[in-house]
C-alpha cells in the first residue's frame, strides 16, 4: 500500500537534487466530438475538455501543497485530430484554435495531439492536417504536433517523411521572429506510443479509455547525486541507478493515484523519464560523466546511456505495476544543461546523437540545424531515425529546429523547460534529395514478423 513512508526518504531528493513530478496530463478522447460540421465539433472540441479538465490545474497545485513533491507542468493529450478532420472537412487550424481555446479557459501548460499516424499511408484528414502544422504552431501558444511515419510492423512511409521536412523548415520559416519555435513543438515519430505524457509529442491513443490520468516523473539530479557517492565497478553503478529509479518511480504513483481519485478518473502510467532541465544539477549527460567519461559525446558514451536506460527501466518496473510511455533516458539537446556544454565545446557531434538514440528512449530531440538546412536534409534525418526505430522495435523521435538566418555555432534561445540550442552542424555538402524524392514505402523489417 502506497503511503506517505514513501516519499519520506527522498525529502532531500526533492529539496536539494531536483525531483520532481514533471508533468501530470489527463488524456481524452474526443472521438465522441467528431461532427460532419467542423464549428460544431470544434465546439464540441473546447466544451469536454473543460468538463473533463476543469479542476486539472487545481488538483494538481493541491496534491503538491499536500505532499511537497513540485508538480512542474499540468497537460492534456487528445486523440489525433486528424480522425476529427476526417469526418468534419474544413481548416484545421479550427481545431488549433479550438484546443488554444480550452488551454486558456483550464489553465494548462500545453495541449498534444494535433497529430495524424501516418506510417502505413493516409487516410482521410491526415493530408490536411499535416499542412496544416505550421500555421496552428504559429497562431497559437499551448499547442504541441506530432506525426507517427512510421513502425516495426509498417515500415516507413517516406512520403510523410518528405511532407515533414518541408512542414518543419515551413514552420521554422514562420516562426523565425521568435528563435523558430515552431518545430520545437512539433515531433515525428517511430513507433509512437498512445500513453506518452510528455511533450510535445503526447497525444491520446485510440485505444486509451475515455478520460485518463498519466504521470511523468523526472530525476537526473537525484540520479547523479546518488552515483557521486558510488566509487564501485559498473555492476554497482546499475544497481544503484536501479534502486534510486525505484523511489522515484514510487513517488510518481502516489501522486499520479491520488490524481485520479480526485479527478474521479482511472490512473494510466507512470513515465519514469529522466527528463533534464537546463538548471545545473539537473543533466543526463553530467550522470554519463559522472559514470567515468571525460565529457558526453566521446568514445563510450553509447554504452553508458545503454546502460543508464536500461538501470531505469528495472527499477521503474519494479517499483510500479503501471510504468509506461517512453520511460528512459532523454537527451534534448537544448533542455540538457551538459548537452548544451558539449555541443559547444564540439565533443558532441550530431553523428554521434544519432548513435546514442539507438540506446535512450527517444531519439535525436531539441536539435538545432544551420538556417540554411533545406527540407530534403531534414528529411533525411527522419528517415534515419526512423529506420533506428523500425529496426530495433523501439519509438524513435526528430524535434528538430532550422534556426532561419543563423550557422553553426550560433544558437537559439526558447526559454523556461525548452532551454538554449546550439546550432550543430550536418553535412550539407552531399544531398539526399533523389533518395527522399522517390518517395513510396520502406518496407517493414523481418523483426515485424512476430505472429
Amino acid at each position: 500500500m502506497i503511503n506517505l513512508n514513501d516519499i519520506l526518504e527522498t525529502v532531500n531528493m526533492i529539496r536539494q537534487e531536483n525531483l520532481d513530478i514533471r508533468t501530470i496530463t489527463m488524456g481524452i478522447s474526443l472521438l465522441d466530438c467528431a461532427d460532419s460540421d467542423i464549428d460544431r465539433s470544434c465546439e464540441k472540441v473546447y466544451e469536454k475538455i473543460v468538463r473533463c479538465a476543469g479542476n486539472l490545474v487545481k488538483t494538481g497545485e493541491e496534491i503538491e501543497a499536500e505532499y511537497g513533491v513540485p508538480i512542474i507542468n499540468k497537460r492534456i493529450s487528445v486523440t489525433p485530430i486528424s480522425m476529427l478532420v476526417a469526418v468534419s472537412g474544413g481548416d484545421p487550424v479550427k481545431y488549433a484554435h479550438a484546443l488554444q481555446r480550452a488551454a486558456d479557459t483550464v489553465g494548462v501548460n500545453f495541449i498534444g495531439g494535433f497529430s495524424a499516424l501516418v506510417q502505413k499511408g493516409f487516410s482521410a484528414g491526415d493530408v490536411e492536417l499535416i499542412r496544416a502544422i505550421p500555421r496552428a504552431l504559429n497562431e497559437t501558444r499551448n499547442i504541441c504536433a506530432s506525426v507517427n511515419v512510421g513502425s516495426t510492423k509498417a515500415g516507413i512511409n517516406m512520403d510523410a517523411v518528405k511532407m515533414m521536412g518541408e512542414v518543419i523548415r515551413e514552420s521554422a520559416e514562420l516562426t523565425a521572429d521568435r528563435d523558430c519555435i515552431g518545430p520545437a513543438k512539433l515531433v515525428v515519430f517511430c513507433n509512437a506510443v498512445e500513453d506518452n505524457p510528455f511533450m510535445a509529442g503526447a497525444f491520446h491513443g485510440i485505444s486509451e479509455p475515455d478520460c485518463v490520468v498519466h504521470v511523468g516523473v523526472s530525476g537526473p539530479g537525484v540520479v547523479h547525486a546518488a552515483l557521486k557517492k558510488c566509487d564501485g565497478d559498473l555492476g554497482e553503478v546499475a544497481e544503484i541507478i536501479k534502486r534510486t529509479a525505484f523511489k522515484i518511480t514510487r513517488v510518481g504513483q502516489l501522486v499520479g493515484t491520488e490524481a485520479a481519485k480526485r479527478l474521479g478518473v482511472p490512473f494510466g502510467i507512470v513515465d519514469l523519464s529522466l527528463a533534464p532541465t537546463p538548471a545545473v544539477g539537473d543533466s543526463v549527460a553530467r550522470i554519463l560523466e559522472e559514470m567515468g567519461l571525460d565529457v558526453c559525446g566521446t568514445h563510450g558514451t553509447t554504452a553508458a546511456l545503454a546502460m543508464l536506460n536500461d538501470a531505469v527501466k528495472k527499477g521503474g518496473v519494479m517499483a510500479c505495476n503501471s510504468v509506461g510511455g517512453l520511460s528512459g533516458a532523454f537527451i534534448p539537446v537544448s533542455e540538457d544543461e551538459g548537452m548544451i556544454a558539449a555541443a559547444q565545446s564540439g565533443d558532441l557531434k550530431i553523428e554521434k546523437l544519432e548513435a546514442m538514440t539507438a540506446v535512450c528512449s527517444v531519439g535525436l530531440d531539441m536539435v538545432v540545424l544551420p538556417g540554411e538546412t533545406p527540407a530534403e536534409v531534414i528529411s533525411a534525418i527522419i528517415a534515419d531515425e526512423a529506420a533506428i526505430g523500425m529496426v530495433n522495435s523501439k519509438t524513435t523521435a526528430v524535434r528538430a529546429i532550422p534556426a532561419i538566418g543563423k550557422k553553426a555555432g550560433e544558437g537559439l534561445n526558447f526559454g523556461g523547460l525548452l532551454g538554449e540550442g546550439p546550432i550543430m552542424a550536418v553535412n550539407l555538402t552531399a544531398s539526399p534529395k533523389k533518395f527522399i524524392d522517390r518517395g513510396g514505402r520502406i518496407p517493414a523489417p523481418m523483426q515485424s514478423l512476430k505472429n
